[in-house]
């Protein structure tokens, strides 16, 4: 990229909720000229390319890679050792390289084993923490990351001149930008993204286990089981993905959260009601103090 943010060309690896709406709103914002999608359903694509979110369905990978200003990663994570590969004889030296997965320090290791030191230090990894539980083109959105945080965790190699352009590039879509250490980020999303939606999960399939008419069950849920499970609609593979690839942090998220599970067991069991009420009552007031702290 020259002095300007303004992308001459975007190339999109997974052109799905976070991909294309990255694509949306740096077109809204002016900031692109030309966008190219690649990634493994052609339908997919075709949809992309209909309704203005790329221009170009990238065949070929040298042409798509071609005078690219920056190339965003954001296919499932379990896809990164694949892409790196096969982008990694491709890539032009100066071409900014960044991605959207939610963990980071194995993605890391990825970029140090297939990039070269010239394209690691154009390498920005980075996380915007505004996923919905929809997939695919078609539920990209230009708003999608107004307001919301997107979290940078550059090498120690990469360029400052880098990580300065893709914080410009996330601050157009409207996002508040955070540099962290990828060890950092990945405790923290391991805490407040990863533990919570493999507890939706497990909730689901607690209740089809525990009732063999679950729409019957379902039936009489209220609203907080709809809420507390409505991430459990994500895509299974992007999950599985992150799971395995942040798998120590989040074994020790879930050893931590059966602990509590254990003290609320205990209390119940010893039919405990002071103990119960100071469990739920530390929870309410930690719930309160951070909604608080988000006005």
């Amino acid at each position: 990229m020259k002095n300007s943010t303004v992308l001459t060309k975007l190339v999109i690896f997974g052109v799905g909720l976070i991909g294309g709406s990255f694509a949306l709103a740096l077109r809204s914002a002016g900031l692109v000229r030309h966008i190219v999608g690649i990634g493994r359903s052609q339908q997919n694509l075709q949809y992309a390319l209909m309704h203005g979110i790329i221009d170009e369905i990238g065949v070929d990978l040298t042409a798509a890679l071609r005078n690219a200003d920056l190339v965003l990663l954001a296919m499932p994570v379990g896809q990164t050792a694949h892409v790196m590969t096969q982008i990694a004889t491709h890539l032009q030296a100066n071409t900014i390289i960044t991605d959207a997965g939610s963990t980071k320090l194995e993605i890391i290791a990825i970029a140090r084993h297939h990039l070269t030191m010239q394209n690691r230090h154009h390498f920005v990894p980075g996380h915007p923490i505004a996923g919905t539980e929809k997939s695919g083109a078609h539920a990209a959105q230009k708003n999608l990351y107004t307001g919301k945080h997107v979290i940078l965790t550059p090498l120690p190699e990469t360029s400052t001149d880098a990580t300065e352009k893709v914080r410009q590039l996330w601050q157009a879509c409207g996002a508040q930008i955070a540099i962290m250490s990828a060890e950092q980020h990945d405790q923290i999303l391991a805490a407040t993204s990863h533990l919570p939606h493999i507890l939706a999960f497990t909730m689901m399939n607690h209740l089809r286990h525990t009732n063999s008419d679950l729409a019957h069950l379902l039936q009489f849920s209220g609203s907080g089981l709809r809420d507390f499970t409505r991430i459990a609609g994500s895509s299974p593979e992007m999950w599985r993905d992150i799971c395995l690839t942040n798998r120590e942090i989040l074994l020790q998220q879930i050893d931590k959260y059966m602990y509590e599970l254990k003290l609320l067991r205990e209390s119940l069991e010893n039919n405990d009601g002071n103990a119960l009420e100071q469990f739920f009552s530390k929870a309410q007031h930690a719930r309160k103090d951070w909604l608080k702290s988000n006005h």
